[in-house]
């Protein structure tokens, strides 16, 4: 599994590069802050429940969460999975916060 830091990101989306993002969060944690990820709770990726970004199976998919605990599962799931080019986002939401706020 590959990560991605905070920082690597928020350059990327600066630049307007097209990411696919993942939130592997519960929808409470989706609603009260979000980077603009597809909300994709992680129980459902343990249940193969990946019909909503199966698309992105050969392109690069960005996972994050509140810590990057939830983020570093999912990604390993996902690999299982068929997926070619996940990546964890290091520290998730508590890190991007910590840089940027809310």
């Amino acid at each position: 599994m590959q990560t991605i830091s905070v920082d690597q990101l928020k350059a990327r989306l600066d630049a307007g590069e097209p990411i696919h993002l993942l939130d592997v969060r519960e929808p409470f944690e989706h609603e009260n802050f979000n980077i603009g990820g597809v909300l994709l709770p992680l129980a459902k990726i343990q249940q193969m429940q990946t019909d909503a970004v199966d698309d992105w199976k050969g392109e690069e998919v960005i996972c994050y969460c509140r810590s990057g605990n939830r983020s570093g599962m999912a990604c390993l799931m996902l690999e299982t999975a068929g997926f070619t080019n996940v990546k964890n986002l290091t520290g998730g939401m508590n890190a991007w916060q910590d840089s940027y706020g809310v």
